[in-house]
């Protein structure tokens, strides 16, 4: 990695404090397993029932951007474009896809990866003590977008999103709307962000959580308690990730 990568790599990290954050859901009680994430609300609602916890969230940095395609295929592809060269999102990219970027970004940095893949390939076990790049936890994830607020969405929609009445289709370059107290940008709306987590193993399996909304949902899919589910090895054009350590 040279020094213009290194250096933009680190001016796109945010520190965020730590505190403390309440995760909430409806689980649907049934075993429900598809590859089509977009079915995300199964079984009738008489079924789903109500799921909270209390989380810690530690001092973490994150970056101020999803990923974006500049910066994709600058570290993977080796393309000579350069990292800002697209600036929207990196989408249709795999859960396993994102995971595997954060290791290759490590080892360009130097730093002890996160990640460790089974001998099948399919298990993947995080190093929580690892210093080097991650998704971030669903938890961390919800924390960070809030920003310190406490409303659904941290700002006025129209504002802080591009979501289907004002993205006419399309994904949009990042940082283009305005960011919330903690310097995040395009945390709602443009493109859905995979975290760590899974779902619910013992009824979904491997499936895993993806954040935030996008350029396709409308003005209620884009909120910080927003979430969908879907299996590791699903991608789809409004879905990429965010670098957390």
């Amino acid at each position: 990695m040279d020094n213009k990568q290194r250096h933009y790599l680190e001016s796109l990290m945010r520190q965020i404090p730590g505190g403390k954050e309440v995760i909430r859901d409806h689980r649907d009680d049934l075993k429900w397993i598809s590859s089509d994430s977009k079915m995300s609300m199964p079984g009738q609602k008489g079924r789903r029932t109500l799921v909270e916890k209390m989380v810690d969230v530690k001092p973490f940095q994150l970056a101020s951007y999803p990923v974006t395609k500049g910066m994709y295929n600058a570290f993977v592809n080796r393309m000579a474009e350069g990292l800002e060269a697209d600036k929207t999102p990196m989408v249709n990219v795999s859960w396993y896809d994102a995971v595997t970027f954060c290791n290759r970004l490590s080892r360009e940095w130097e730093l002890k990866e996160c990640y460790t893949f089974d001998h099948s390939g399919v298990k993947v076990t995080c190093d929580w003590e690892a210093g080097g790049f991650r998704l971030p936890t669903d938890a961390e994830w919800q924390y960070a977008c809030r920003g310190g607020s406490t409303g659904y969405q941290y700002g006025e929609i129209g504002n802080i999103a591009w979501y289907a009445d004002n993205a006419e289709g399309s994904l949009h370059e990042v940082g283009q709307k305005h960011p919330n107290l903690w310097g995040l940008y395009d945390m709602l709306g443009n493109a859905w962000e995979w975290c760590w987590d899974l779902y619910d193993e013992k009824t979904y399996g491997e499936y895993r959580i993806f954040r935030g909304g996008s350029w396709a949902e409308e003005a209620r899919g884009c909120g910080a308690t927003s979430r969908r589910r879907g299996h590791p090895t699903f991608k789809i054009d409004d879905l990429g990730f965010r670098l957390a350590r």
